[in-house]
């Protein structure tokens, strides 16, 4: 989402900032309820981005479309939304994604600071979001189980739960909905996706370090301080064990991956030689 559209969304994230500190799951399972009307139209799609329309005009269809169905705040969320301006019939879907998403991401946020095992509401969220990847990546019945097309969203959504049953209450909402309305992508990356607005939202990035074994605490914290001074910034490290690394390690943060694993070594080594 770029131009026009990415200015859009900044102005409804600032708008829905107001309504967060008393936000619920209740209000996140309407937008994407709503969201679900909006991918199920393309007509409704092109009328909420139609240049022609005026703002006032969409956000009245939005409010006479979902009125007495969701509540107030779902209603003045979405009709707001619809009266900005949108490049792309997609980018309204994408922004309503991205609003309901950081609606469960807030409910997270505001829990009491730490849980008893000593981490906050939104790393709960995070490591939830992340295990779930984990646990799909492993099991390629679960891949093609959570794809498959002809399967209900009950069955998706019930698979997703047995795949996470420890995970808290706004982890199971996003992986449901990355589940059963991946939107085109896979429900892996939608839920990475989720993770990531979960990390920015505590103004942090999310760092996959890949290695070959697990690393002691004293690791762990090096690689963070390590991680921390190199980005200018406090990171979320997850660890990963992998072993076709064969040894070395890999970071990847955002688009950008640090590798210094022996298999990148070997390829480089390959080309060289090639060269």
């Amino acid at each position: 989402m770029a131009g026009v559209s990415s200015q859009s969304l900044t102005v409804a994230m600032a708008a829905l900032e107001a309504k967060l500190p008393a936000a619920s799951l209740q209000l996140a399972r309407e937008l994407f309820g709503i969201l679900q009307t909006v991918d199920s139209s393309a007509g409704l799609r092109r009328a909420l981005t139609d240049p022609s329309r005026s703002g006032i005009e969409k956000s009245a269809l939005v409010r006479q479309l979902v009125g007495g169905k969701v509540s107030a705040d779902a209603a003045d969320i979405a009709a707001e939304l619809a009266g900005l301006r949108w490049a792309a019939a997609r980018d309204i879907g994408d922004a309503l994604e991205t609003l309901a998403a950081t609606v469960v991401i807030s409910v997270a946020e505001n829990k009491s600071a730490a849980s008893a095992s000593g981490i906050t509401g939104l790393e709960e969220l995070e490591n939830d979001l992340f295990a779930f990847n984990q646990v799909v990546a492993s099991s390629h019945e679960a891949q093609r189980a959570l794809s498959e097309p002809q399967a209900s969203e009950s069955a998706k959504t019930n698979l997703a739960h047995r795949l996470s049953p420890a995970a808290s209450d706004e982890a199971k909402l996003l992986i449901s909905q990355a589940v059963t309305q991946p939107r085109g992508l896979k429900p892996s990356k939608l839920v990475n996706r989720f993770a990531e607005l979960a990390a920015k939202r505590q103004q942090r990035w999310i760092a996959t370090v890949s290695v070959t074994r697990p690393l002691t605490d004293h690791q762990i914290n090096r690689l963070q301080s390590a991680l921390d001074a190199l980005y200018g910034r406090e990171l979320k490290i997850n660890v990963s064990v992998e072993s076709a690394l064969i040894g070395g390690i890999r970071v990847q943060v955002g688009d950008e991956v640090l590798d210094a694993s022996v298999v990148s070594r070997l390829g480089d080594l390959n080309r060289q030689l090639a060269g």
